[in-house]
């Protein structure tokens, strides 16, 4: 359990939470094993096998501090709130931003300088531990150029310019992506990002580790009462989450892409994992599925220091630490939303 951004993450399975007076009693093994006042929270959230008294629920509810609940692996399941306060107040903050270009571009052009930095810095370490690959000059190129970028989109910039400059920036880092693949190439082989229908085995791994990715970013925004179909640098369009694919885009180089990558160099899947269907799509097996949902799993599990609170935290948790983060900056209690930045 951590006490993060005055909200309280119970991830110790088996946990029960009471109430006693006007504190959140935190139970484990028939012991008592925290004690924090009600007041001093924002919200708690509770992962997996975690139980809230009724007592407990009812006085949160009243004191407008509000429980999420959440699978073990994170996905959203409910919420239990009081009558209708900050959500609604939020969520058309939310909106009225979404609709003013300055305010839009404000939080695009941070998300995109954490992912461009992101992804900078995942070369950079290949790059240092693989020294005197073929590809060094690529590498390098690769870096001066997403470096230059970052510079470039720091200065007030119009979203349209912010989209192209993305996509500039995106082509050239999975531009030298394959340079990154270092066994059994005659398979694993990356020439360009292709989506609806990935077209080889790395861009459907790629498609199948960011889907569990957006998973994550839309259930820790619903749980911090976001709306997530509503986005500011990816545009409203009926049935996508938008600002989940936001949120997610400081995650995918050196969390999504890293793990794709290591599961190919450390020989984790197998080419007999995949197959292609008549339209050329490639599809992966039921145990691939696997190895990549475990995997998965296995990495929000390790820890890190937040580059923004300095608290050491799970993987897990930092998509609802970002998402609790955006919410104040929307509310108008942080001045610029802080993305994430993987050091």
């Amino acid at each position: 359990m951590k006490h993060l951004l005055n909200t309280l993450f119970v991830t110790t399975q088996g946990a029960w939470l009471s109430l006693e007076g006007e504190c959140v009693v935190i139970h484990f093994d028939r012991e008592n094993k925290k004690k924090i006042p009600i007041h001093i929270m924002e919200s708690i959230l509770c992962f997996g096998n975690v139980i809230a008294t009724a007592p407990l629920m009812g006085f949160c509810a009243a004191k407008g501090t509000p429980i999420s609940f959440f699978t073990q692996q994170g996905r959203y399941l409910a919420r239990v709130d009081g009558p209708v306060r900050g959500n609604v107040l939020l969520r058309r903050q939310q909106y009225r931003m979404a609709d003013d270009e300055s305010a839009s571009s404000s939080i695009a052009r941070n998300i995109l300088l954490a992912k461009i930095a992101n992804s900078r810095s995942v070369l950079m370490r290949f790059a240092r531990e693989n020294e005197n690959n073929d590809s060094d000059s690529s590498l390098a190129s690769a870096i001066k150029y997403l470096g230059y970028t970052a510079l470039d989109i720091r200065r007030e910039t119009p979203l349209g310019v912010l989209r192209g400059k993305e996509g500039d920036a995106a082509r050239t880092y999975f531009g030298v992506f394959d340079s990154m693949i270092l066994t059994r190439r005659e398979i694993f082989r990356f020439r360009e990002r292709s989506r609806r229908p990935p077209m080889d085995e790395v861009n459907a791994m790629l498609s199948f580790v960011y889907a569990m990715l957006a998973h994550d970013a839309s259930s820790a925004l619903e749980g911090v009462g976001l709306d997530p179909a509503v986005g500011y640098l990816h545009r409203d369009r009926p049935g996508r989450p938008s600002l989940a694919l936001d949120l997610m885009e400081e995650f995918r180089p050196w969390l999504a892409d890293r793990l794709v990558l290591s599961l190919i160099n450390r020989k984790q899947v197998n080419p007999e994992g995949f197959s292609r269907a008549e339209n050329g799509a490639v599809e992966m097996s039921e145990e691939t599925r696997k190895v990549l949902i475990a995997a998965w799993h296995d990495r929000k599990q390790e820890a890190l220091t937040h580059s923004f609170t300095g608290e050491k935290m799970e993987i897990g948790l930092i998509p609802h630490i970002q998402a609790r983060l955006l919410a104040r900056h929307i509310r108008g209690d942080l001045e610029e939303y802080p993305p994430y930045v993987w050091k």
